[in-house]
């Protein structure tokens, strides 16, 4: 297939190149305006407690779970000295609350200025400040629109007071807004970095480019796939970050492959089109075999119930489907149609004429760099392996200290108003509604005031509780204290009550509350379902952690199976899942050491001693994908060299040294160009994506240097001959499989080879 795909190519280049053309214009018109579809949440499992507590919330009182807080501020003699309650600071507040009160898009809204008596947390510990509890109608993609009109409308000074917007809604929707702007700022980043570095890779002006416009051309069918994925189901924005680096990155890879394979060719003496097809037939099946093992670990993101996850799948499986099509479409069409210009324009030559040095001789592959460092490694084999294994395992030591969270305002930067208000309160009350927890009693049949009573008093005697709002009144540490202070209501033939709590979010005490508030029975064992950051916290953790097995069970059965139909060994395919997990480690303890420890001022980001649950898994679907891919790359060649050779021990090293002198340049040149495209996310303001940006560098720096030029000659060299060996039924298996290649597809002898044995 592919051999004719390089033959179609050759003899009608101008029609392949313009319908590729035909398709990038289309997909840009589609899947450029696809941020205004994306949302900007997916982190909670729809199917969880907290979720079904939110959908009651929404059938029977018209309101989301989701928050907005309008935190409203006066400065010393702004209003006679009065504080916030009295004055310009009240008429601004009593405003404000009665638009709020007016507006289709908010349910309920609890203000100070309602109640001679305001509850816990609603006024600040100097009188200065209060805050408005606005409870939104819609959910996570809905609530955060309607948040940020408001916002638009409601904040700013008034009268020399402030009003500022905050509160969960907020957050997302300020989330959302921040991420288109970190996408910009990457691409500005990431793209002409990565042009710099390939033409520092291929020297030539127009093979730099070739890389930059398969990434374009994956980059806009990602983007169309997802906007209209976005018109049947919820696709998160944050896709958009990984639809750009991995699209840049996988283009770069697969380009880079070819273009090296296509000079090899051309440097050994074949014809432009004998020298194309056969590197279509060798690297094109390398980037074939890459691309579904990269989309077969991104396909596992499906698995898990919350959209964020999914979304990532989705745009990971596209941006790769659309990298390999036009590495094996466009990339040999414009290679055909460039010519011999397509090392026009080379900056090195022009270079070496200005300083009037002659281009330095062709070396004997056995006097290359990393034909050297493979037989230095396997002579010490043993040594160099175990202290590289000890070294990666130490530094994913901190990994064993993980503890999961939910993303909240702080993955903000201080300068947004959604950070700013939480850290106001935080900091000035006593109380913060983002610890509070909502219970929902789905069916009140039955139920009397003395039940609601009982329950609430038991409810307030939890510890870390500070009050209970229920229907009937307010209770502190068993009493009654009046009439309910903060939202409660009975509706629909359900109601809610509100706890407010002093625990920590994300800390063992909130956690060992969220328990022991499920231990109190309502009359008769009736059902209850909780909801509020903790629970969600609660519920996203268990919602991914419940799924690791199956997920990382049908990531390593694909990969064993991809690699034997690529390698026809069972022993490599093991080998290379468990190297892939070892070259994690250093990702994952870095992540925890840096951003959930606090160590090297956590990048610029805020600490809150825990790490958002989806961005480790996103990061090792991603990830162990992407070392799969390095892994195919060099696999690909040391096996040509094996079937060329006469395959005994001695062969194998031979082999293996060969493979990693001819892939080891194009591996390391690429995961620096990867690991450019990645570290752009670096540069994102939401701090989780900061995160993600770090651990895909680091994964994929480690895995192109330590485990790839070193930990895999090492094995091999170790397993020697039995590296190739399959039990007879699968090696039959393989034989019928691969029955139908052409001899003229087929690895030819190399004199190089030939040279080094001899």
């Amino acid at each position: 297939m592919l051999s004719r795909m390089a033959r179609i190519s050759i003899a009608a280049p101008r029609r392949v190149i313009t319908l590729a053309i035909l398709v990038m214009i289309g997909t840009a018109i589609f899947g450029i305006p696809a941020a205004t579809s994306l949302s900007g949440g997916g982190f909670l499992d729809p199917a969880s407690e907290s979720a079904r507590a939110a959908a009651v919330l929404a059938d029977k009182f018209h309101r989301g779970d989701m928050e907005m807080v309008l935190l409203v501020s006066t400065q010393d003699g702004a209003n006679g000295g009065g504080g916030v309650l009295e004055g310009r600071a009240r008429a601004v507040g009593t405003d404000v609350v009665r638009q709020l009160a007016e507006s289709p898009f908010v349910a309920q809204v609890a203000s100070p200025w309602d109640t001679p008596h305001p509850g816990p947390g609603m006024l600040s510990a100097d009188g200065k400040s209060a805050v408005i509890l606005a409870a939104l109608t819609g959910d996570e993609n809905s609530a955060p629109k309607h948040a940020q009109a408001l916002a638009d409308r409601l904040t700013g000074e008034r009268d020399g007071v402030s009003v500022q917007a905050g509160g969960a809604a907020m957050v997302y929707a300020q989330v959302t807004r921040q991420t288109e702007k970190d996408l910009l700022r990457m691409e500005f980043i990431a793209v002409p970095l990565s042009f710099v570095a390939l033409v520092w890779v291929f020297g030539g002006l127009l093979a730099a480019a070739l890389p930059v416009a398969v990434g374009g051309f994956a980059i806009l069918g990602s983007l169309a796939v997802l906007r209209g994925i976005a018109l049947v189901t919820d696709v998160s924005i944050f896709a958009l970050n990984v639809t750009v680096a991995l699209g840049l990155a996988l283009a770069i890879d697969y380009t880079l492959l070819i273009i090296s394979r296509y000079r090899d060719e051309l440097a050994e003496g074949a014809p432009a089109d004998q020298a194309l097809v056969r590197t279509m037939t060798t690297a094109g099946r390398t980037v074939v075999f890459s691309a579904m093992t990269v989309a077969l670990a991104l396909v596992a993101m499906v698995l898990f119930p919350m959209y964020f996850l999914k979304s990532f799948a989705y745009a990971g499986i596209a941006v790769v489907a659309f990298a390999a099509v036009a590495a094996v479409v466009v990339a040999p069409t414009v290679i055909v149609l460039l010519g011999d210009r397509l090392d026009a324009f080379n900056v090195w030559d022009l270079g070496r004429r200005l300083l009037r040095r002659p281009a330095p001789p062709p070396r004997p592959i056995d006097q290359t760099f990393w034909y050297r460092a493979a037989k230095l490694v396997m002579r010490h084999a043993i040594p160099i392996g175990l202290a590289i294994i000890a070294l990666l395992l130490a530094l994913g030591a901190p990994f064993l200290g993980i503890k999961w969270g939910y993303p909240d305002d702080r993955v903000l930067p201080p300068s947004s108003s959604a950070r700013a208000v939480s850290d106001r309160i935080r900091s000035d009350f006593d109380a913060n509604s983002e610890t509070r927890v909502t219970v929902v009693i789905p069916d009140t049949a039955g139920l009397t005031k003395p039940d609601f009573n009982r329950y609430a008093a038991e409810l307030s005697r939890v510890a870390d509780v500070s009050a209970v709002s229920s229907p009937t009144g307010t209770f502190v540490a068993g009493q009654p204290t009046g009439p309910p202070s903060a939202p409660a209501a009975v509706a629909g033939g359900g109601a809610y009550l509100t706890v407010e709590s002093t625990a920590p979010l994300y800390s063992p005490a909130s956690e060992t509350q969220l328990v022991q508030l499920h231990a109190v029975e309502l009359a008769g064992g009736r059902a209850v379902l909780m909801t509020g950051i903790a629970a969600m916290n609660r519920d996203s953790v268990d919602g991914i952690t419940s799924r690791l097995p199956v997920v990382f069970g049908f990531i390593a059965v694909v990969m064993l199976v991809l690699l034997f139909l690529l390698t026809g060994s069972v022993v490599l395919p093991v080998k290379a899942v468990v190297l892939n997990m070892l070259s994690l480690t250093a990702a994952f303890g870095a992540l925890v050491w840096i951003f959930q420890d606090g160590h090297l001022g956590a990048l610029g980001t805020t600490p809150t001693g825990t790490l958002v649950a989806n961005i480790p898994v996103l990061l090792f679907c991603i990830a162990f994908g992407l070392s799969m891919d390095y892994e195919v790359f060099l696999l690909s060649r040391i096996r040509e060299y094996w079937l060329e050779s006469p395959r005994s021990h001695a062969d194998n090293d031979e082999s293996i040294a060969l493979g990693l002198a001819r892939t080891g340049r194009v591996i390391t040149a690429a995961a620096l160009l990867m690991s450019i495209s990645f570290a752009g996310l670096i540069s994102a303001e939401v701090s989780f994506m900061r995160m993600f940006g770090v651990g895909l560098t680091i994964a994929v720096l480690v895995d192109a240097t330590l485990v790839r030029v070193v930990l895999v000659p090492a094995f091999m060299h170790v397993f020697g001959s039995l590296n190739w060996w399959a039990p007879r039924p699968l090696a039959r298996l393989h034989q019928r499989a691969f029955a139908g290649e052409s001899e003229a597809d087929r690895p030819e002898p190399r004199d190089d080879y030939l040279t080094a044995v001899h």
